[in-house]
């Protein structure tokens, strides 16, 4: 598939069948994102695989009741260093790597911002000093969401200066 049909056919997913994700395509999503780019090449983060029931299902509270984050095959929480300027910028591209691969490979993912970070450090045994940027549900999808609207090119670009 070329880059750009898999940019297209992403979705957020949130209907997942009850199924693991194999082992072979774990590891090909975590290597993924072990090849985003990051400020400096610091690569200053860690990937939290949750794919225990129990936890799982206490993200679903931390996650604000989000249901479908309990039904994912996995969980993975993506933790930055707030001490580096550009922690947050580097996660979420690590993250998208994932998401763009997991398309590649059948999968599903869906991005989770809304949680409370202080209960997913302590449900994760997370320390003070880092941070939590997000959360990324993956699994087999058990749905085909349409694509959603997007703004014109020209609403939403601009040369040389802001207008």
């Amino acid at each position: 598939m070329a880059i750009f049909d898999t940019i297209k056919d992403r979705r957020s997913i949130r209907i997942y069948k009850d199924e693991c994700i194999p082992k072979d395509k774990l590891e090909k999503l975590l290597e993924a994102a072990r090849l985003a780019p990051s400020a400096g090449n610091r690569q200053n983060w860690k990937f939290i695989v949750v794919e225990n029931e129990q936890i799982k299902n206490q993200l679903v509270t931390a996650s604000n009741n989000q249901a479908f984050v309990g039904t994912a095959s996995h969980v993975i929480a993506g933790i930055g260093d707030s001490a580096q300027k550009w922690h947050q910028v580097d996660l979420a591209i690590a993250l998208e790597h994932i998401a763009l691969e997991a398309v590649e490979l059948g999968l599903g993912t869906c991005w989770i911002g809304a949680f409370n970070e202080e209960e997913v450090k302590k449900i994760l045994k997370i320390p003070q000093d880092k941070t939590v940027v997000a959360l990324l549900t993956m699994g087999l999808p058990a749905e085909s969401p349409a694509s959603k609207p997007r703004k014109a090119l020209k609403e939403i670009v601009v040369y040389n200066e802001y207008t």
